[in-house]
């Protein structure tokens, strides 16, 4: 039996797998709230002790940098180590991956019920793909064919400098580069990004705030979602500019991505925002800016672009990831669970 673990700041998800069902169909998935607990171990303990299988394997997807088998978890006081793990359950063996890393895996197996297409393009079967993940923070990641299988590798892209194009995004860049120390993408193409582009656009004169909404926002802790649904519900014109600017700003990291890795296999887009934008997404210029790279118009036209729609998206990238683990199966062999969207 393996135990499959996405592990976040705010909740912990753990689940039983065999080999029999694969990484589709857990026997058991339970949450945790992860801040009533001080480790992984005592989540696990209580995992258990409710569900009385015999594990011999684990695999832990964590928001958080995974070195040498350690890993400290972004906003949480958690230091998990396999090693810890291992003797504390006598497992065999155990695996840690970077959130990101996790989600990158469960790529291959994706079905078409899984993503939404947004450019079909002309896919190369072994060619690298990408992935980018924009949710509280932006997260990427790339996968590249080795040997007969698709393996996932994590990257801090999202950290990377903003490159602004066009006057707008000049201007934004200005007005971040005087409140912050460095202006990274995941500072405007993220959860955490989105109200920054909104404080531009309305510090800047170019929009004006409703008085309503300037009052609901100062009251909310998380401000995204109320610009978001303010954009979408209501079309308050500051709020559907922000969601513009923040789609062109993905739109053509995407793009940079894709160059970067030559994601001939195309690039996916993940994380909590894009299935709730997905009508706006169809609607924009999406691909018009993910395609505007000037001599590399045409590559990057025949790149595919989907949304991950499945939202457990995470935890069956670490089950694909533990289940090969156990048959020996890391990257050498087949996909165990072939995907509808590779074929």
């Amino acid at each position: 039996m393996l135990l499959a673990g996405d592990i976040g700041g705010t909740k912990t998800v753990l689940a039983l797998y065999n080999q029999e069902h694969g990484p589709r169909e857990p026997l058991f998935k339970e949450q945790y709230p992860s801040q009533q607990y001080d480790s992984l171990e005592a989540v696990v303990s209580a995992y258990l002790h409710a569900h009385n299988w015999p594990i011999s394997h684990a695999a832990f997807g964590v928001a958080g940098p995974v070195v040498e088998g350690r890993a400290e978890i972004t906003n949480l006081p958690w230091i998990i180590e396999r090693s810890r793990l291992a003797a504390r359950f006598a497992l065999k063996d155990v695996h840690l991956l970077n959130d990101l890393e996790a989600v990158s895996t469960a790529v291959p197996i994706l079905t078409e019920e899984d993503v939404f297409t947004l450019n079909a393009g002309r896919p190369d079967p072994h060619g690298a793909i990408a992935v980018i993940a924009p949710g509280t923070g932006l997260g990427e990641g790339f996968l590249v064919w080795d040997v007969n299988a698709y393996r996932a590798y994590p990257c801090e892209g999202g950290h990377t400098d903003f490159a602004p194009v066009g006057e707008t995004q000049q201007a934004l860049l200005a007005y971040l580069q005087n409140r912050l120390d460095h202006v990274s993408y995941e500072r405007v193409c993220s959860g955490i990004g989105i109200p920054n582009l909104y404080g531009f656009l309305r510090d800047s004169g170019r929009f004006e705030e409703p008085s309503g909404l300037a009052e609901r926002l100062m009251l909310a802790d998380d401000k995204t979602p109320l610009i978001v649904e303010s954009a979408q519900s209501e079309g308050t014109p500051i709020c559907v500019a922000t969601l513009e600017l923040f789609i062109d700003i993905l739109a053509r990291e995407a793009g940079n991505l894709a160059l970067k890795i030559l994601a001939t296999g195309g690039v996916f887009l993940g994380g909590g925002i894009p299935p709730r934008i997905l009508t706006e997404l169809r609607q924009s210029n999406f691909i018009d800016a993910f395609v505007s790279k000037g001599r590399f118009h045409d590559l990057l036209e025949n790149v595919p672009v989907k949304v991950i729609c499945r939202k457990d998206t995470a935890i069956l990238g670490v089950a694909y990831d533990g289940l090969r683990m156990m048959a020996g199966a890391i990257s050498r062999v087949p996909d165990l669970w072939p995907s509808a969207t590779r074929e």
